[in-house]
């Protein structure tokens, strides 16, 4: 079975080519609580109404009567992230299908979180959702596609994982990296891991 076409899952292209001090004023983001299984259909309706949204998904594959099987998922399951002002917050409601919306007090730590996390969609990776994210080292990665971006690094057995992490959500996001293309965080560095890296700067 061929690969499910990837579906909307951001807009505009450029949402994260902004610096969020940019943002028009009244603008922030959000995190929308949505119904069982509405995510998708979500990105589709914030689409075709122009609300600027980030929905990050991943590739799952699977074998099914002998036969590889292949879709989208959401990294983040029941969760998108809508940014906009309130008006366009209360035009995302009129959906019925988001069960709460977040508050975010933080807005540049959830924009770094998420910029971060689309650079990594977008290097091709094979990526995986980190349902429950366990403590690690902060580490900034020195090679590859990927070189610049900080987070965490777990070693599981043999494997070591890079982990960028939507710390309201307590979820994050990984790939598996090798012990070369990564080096440990220093006190002044990890200070400046909090704020977050300027990717593609």
């Amino acid at each position: 079975m061929p690969l499910l076409p990837l579906e909307p899952y951001l807009f505009p292209d450029e949402l994260f080519l902004e610096p969020s001090t940019q943002l028009a004023e009244g603008t922030c983001w959000w995190i929308l609580h949505t119904r069982p299984r509405s995510e998708k259909a979500l990105a589709r309706q914030f689409t075709a109404k122009h609300l600027a949204f980030f929905l990050p998904l991943y590739q799952k594959s699977w074998y099914a009567n002998r036969r590889s099987q292949q879709s989208y998922h959401p990294l983040f399951p029941g969760y998108i992230f809508l940014r906009g002002n309130d008006e366009e917050r209360v035009a995302a409601l009129t959906t019925n299908q988001i069960a709460n919306v977040l508050p975010v007090t933080d807005q540049a730590s959830l924009f770094q979180e998420l910029t971060r996390i689309h650079h990594l969609m977008q290097s091709g990776w094979e990526l995986r959702p980190e349902a429950r994210v366990e403590t690690g080292s902060l580490v900034e990665i020195i090679a590859g596609p990927l070189a610049g971006l900080e987070g965490k690094v777990l070693n599981r057995g043999k494997k070591f994982r890079f982990i960028i992490e939507v710390q309201l959500l307590r979820q994050g996001v990984s790939v598996e990296i090798e012990s070369a293309m990564f080096r440990p965080l220093d006190a002044k560095s990890a200070s400046r891991e909090a704020r977050g890296p300027e990717v593609g700067a």
